[in-house]
């Protein structure tokens, strides 16, 4: 359903108000600080469930940003990803055997790619956020969870054994990646010491459309 957005409050929460005139309060599946996103009179889309159990019947799903939309429902980004493994059209993973929520160490990390004796760690980022125009960056948000993954990442690393972190790209002009020092500039240290290390960063960015979301191609990276 299509609708402006009012304002977005208590993180969760997001008043909008639809193209008849009524006002509703969303669900916003997104801890980040979502800036560029939760901008009050931004065009977005809302999902509707008929689930009883639900405090809120409508989520959050879509947002116009520079005329394009984006994503901004962070639980999709791992189907996205999965639907791209196996497809195979993500090079370098390719065949494997995929595992998801797989428990590793203190965390769980959202794949575990397997082939015989080799394995593939990956955790997913949804990124929406572009620091420059056509520079899109991670975190929005200073992200103690995002440190400890690469921390993990980076001890996981052995001979048999990869890692990968895989920044899904929601922004439509974005032709290239960065971390987000100026907002977490520890976060942007791990990433560089977890490249250094052998943890392989991806960035791909999405196709987003009211219909459907998936992956375009592989962006440059600004490490």
């Amino acid at each position: 359903m299509p609708g402006r957005l009012l304002r977005r409050y208590k993180r969760f929460l997001a008043d909008v108000e639809l193209d008849d005139g009524q006002v509703v309060t969303a669900h916003t599946p997104n801890t980040g600080s979502m800036r560029q996103c939760a901008v009050p009179g931004h065009e977005v889309l809302l999902s509707a469930s008929d689930n009883p159990r639900r405090k809120l019947a409508w989520s959050w799903e879509l947002v116009r940003v520079n005329g394009g939309w984006t994503d901004i429902n962070t639980h999709r980004a791992n189907r996205v990803v999965e639907e791209g493994l196996r497809q195979g059209l993500i090079e370098g993973l390719a065949g494997y055997q995929i595992i998801p929520e797989y428990r590793f160490g203190q965390s769980r990390l959202d794949f575990s790619l397997e082939k015989g004796h080799e394995q593939v760690l990956v955790e997913v980022k949804n990124v929406t956020l572009c620091c420059e125009p056509k520079v899109a960056c991670f975190p929005d948000a200073v992200t103690v969870r995002g440190q400890k993954h690469l921390r993990e990442l980076a001890g996981a690393v052995r001979p048999g054994r990869r890692a990968v972190i895989f920044f899904v790209v929601q922004r439509h002009a974005a032709e290239a990646f960065a971390p987000a020092d100026d907002i977490d500039r520890e976060y942007g240290h791990l990433l560089r010491w977890a490249a250094g290390r052998g943890v392989e960063v991806l960035a791909y960015r999405t196709t987003v459309t009211p219909r459907e979301v998936r992956l375009d191609k592989a962006l440059v990276l600004h490490l």
